[in-house]
C-alpha cells in the first residue's frame, strides 16, 4: 500500500459489545377481581414475580411465563402476556433494563415455590398495597398506574403499545 491508498475500513459491530446491561422482566398478575399478585421477601419487601431474560435463547414474554411458573407454580401462555413499558435505571454503575409486562391468570393459588427467598405469595387490590414495596416493582407499578402515587427511585420509562391496543393514560 502507498501513501496515498485509503487503509481498509473494518467492518461495522463485527464484535460483540461488552455487557453492559442486566435484561430482566418484571410480571404484574393479575386475577378476575383486578387484585395484583405480591410476594413477601424475606428482606420484608413485597414484589412481584419475575427475573432475569435468559441471553441465549429467551423472549421477554417466555421469561415472563417461565418466572411466573418457577416462582408461583401459575401458569399462563405466552400469547396472553402484554409488555407494556420499558424502564432504565442505573443501580450501583449497572444498567438495568427492566421489561414491565402483565397478565391475567384464571384463578388457582399461587404456591410458595422458593422459600428460601418469598414466604407468601397474596393478592392484593391496588389501592391497597402493603409496604415497602422492592424498588424495581415500585417502578413496574407505577408504570401501569401512575395515579396510585407509588414512591419509587428514579426510572427512565418507555411505554410500549402493540397493535391493537391503545395506550392508557392517566393523570394525578
Amino acid at each position: 500500500m502507498d501513501s496515498t491508498e485509503t487503509p481498509p475500513v473494518p467492518a461495522r459491530n463485527s464484535r460483540p459489545p461488552l455487557a453492559q446491561a442486566a435484561l430482566g422482566v418484571g410480571v404484574l398478575v393479575q386475577d378476575g377481581q383486578g387484585r395484583i399478585l405480591l410476594g413477601r421477601h424475606h428482606s420484608g419487601t413485597w414484589e412481584l414475580p419475575g427475573g432475569k431474560v435468559d441471553p441465549t435463547h429467551e423472549s421477554v414474554a417466555a421469561a415472563a411465563v417461565r418466572e411466573l411458573r418457577e416462582e408461583t407454580g401459575l401458569e399462563a401462555d405466552e400469547s396472553e402476556v402484554r409488555v407494556f413499558a420499558m424502564l432504565h435505571d442505573v443501580i450501583h454503575g449497572i444498567n438495568r433494563v427492566t421489561m414491565a409486562a402483565r397478565v391475567t391468570v384464571g384463578g388457582g393459588g399461587a404456591q410458595v415455590t422458593e422459600p428460601h427467598l418469598i414466604s407468601t405469595w397474596q393478592w392484593t387490590r391496588p389501592e391497597e398495597l402493603p409496604a415497602p414495596l422492592f424498588d424495581p416493582s415500585a417502578q413496574i407499578l407505577a408504570a401501569w398506574r401512575p395515579d396510585l402515587g407509588i414512591t419509587h427511585p428514579p426510572v427512565h420509562r418507555l411505554d410500549i403499545v402493540t397493535e391493537g391496543t391503545q395506550a392508557e393514560t392517566y393523570t394525578n
